[in-house]
């Protein structure tokens, strides 16, 4: 099944990323801690991470053009995040510094175990974009703007200008949100965690409450993640499964796991493949990243995409 819709042609990036960055503290534990409890950590470390800084640079590995823009605190954190991006070849010429801000980061505790993980993070309200701030113009220089909802108004003008000229708009989604009626209309490509739909129709039954949902905002494509089961797309009316793939020597960390699955998706629409095959992409670039420890670590290199899923 091939998406919904056309893609422009020469514009200067292939996805321009609109939203959050992050630098990640992780610790890995034996066992989740007991409220209360004392217990020695397995190890530590500090990695970028953040959902579409994330997304911009496994798209950037698998060798697509793509441009970063959010804001960093001008504290070493941000000097860690700014600097992880450059080095990856993302664009962060629309990137900014605010003085005096401090850089979102996350406290990560993973189960050593089963590699899932807990995350308590806090983003630094001068980190935020008003409409107004929003560099809008730059929906236009791209084929596909990604996209989080943290700061709604400024995506909402972000998606209309990225409507009106053509660019296909991609959202990832894990909760609700002040002005979700206003802004997943304006989502071609809308993957969301897989409690959302739920949360949002009031329909536990998954197909059902998808079907409603892409109903009610009118996007092409809605989906969810279902961890190591996979995926569920709805596109054209038509429902499509795709499984997980077994992490290559046990999964390490789910950290970024959905990030990496929209590094796929994206991947695999801008290069022209179907629905099934897409799907299949964004589960193995899941997998590949919870190889290791930190949401960016792992994500691969074209060859060992194709070489994965062949």
């Amino acid at each position: 099944m091939k998406f919904p819709f056309e893609f422009a042609t020469e514009r200067q990036f292939d996805v321009v990323g609109f939203g959050t960055n992050a630098v990640d503290f992780l610790i890995t534990v034996p066992k989740f801690p007991m409220f209360g409890s004392k217990i020695e950590l397995v190890d530590y470390a500090q990695a970028p991470g953040g959902e579409v800084a994330t997304t911009m640079v496994g798209l950037q590995r698998l060798g697509l053009k793509t441009a970063y823009i959010g804001r960093f605190g001008d504290d070493d954190a941000g000097k860690l995040g700014s600097r992880s991006l450059g080095v990856e070849g993302v664009d962060i010429a629309f990137a900014e510094i605010v003085a005096g801000a401090r850089t979102q980061i996350a406290f990560i505790v993973i189960d050593a175990e089963s590699g899932e993980r807990t995350v308590i993070w806090k983003r630094d309200v001068r980190l935020s974009y008003t409409a107004d701030e929003a560099p809008i113009h730059l929906a236009r220089e791209c084929r596909l703007l990604h996209l989080t909802p943290h700061d709604v108004d400024a995506c909402v003008a972000f998606a209309r200008h990225a409507k009106a000229c053509g660019t296909v708009v991609s959202m990832d989604i894990d909760n609700l949100f002040d002005g979700i009626n206003d802004l997943l209309p304006l989502v071609d490509v809308l993957i969301a965690s897989s409690d959302l739909p739920e949360r949002i129709t009031g329909i536990s039954d998954r197909e059902r409450s998808l079907a409603t949902m892409q109903d009610k905002f009118g996007c092409a494509v809605v989906g969810v993640t279902l961890g190591d089961r996979g995926s569920l797309l709805r596109c054209n009316g038509e429902f499509i499964y795709s499984d997980g793939f077994a992490v290559p020597g046990g999964c390490k960390d789910t950290t970024g796991a959905g990030d990496s699955f929209r590094v796929g998706l994206i991947y695999g629409i801008l290069s022209g493949k179907d629905l099934v095959e897409s799907s299949r992409m964004a589960n193995a670039v899941a997998a590949l990243k919870c190889r290791s420890v930190g949401a960016r670590t792992s994500l691969p290199s074209p060859d060992e995409l194709h070489n994965f899923v062949s």
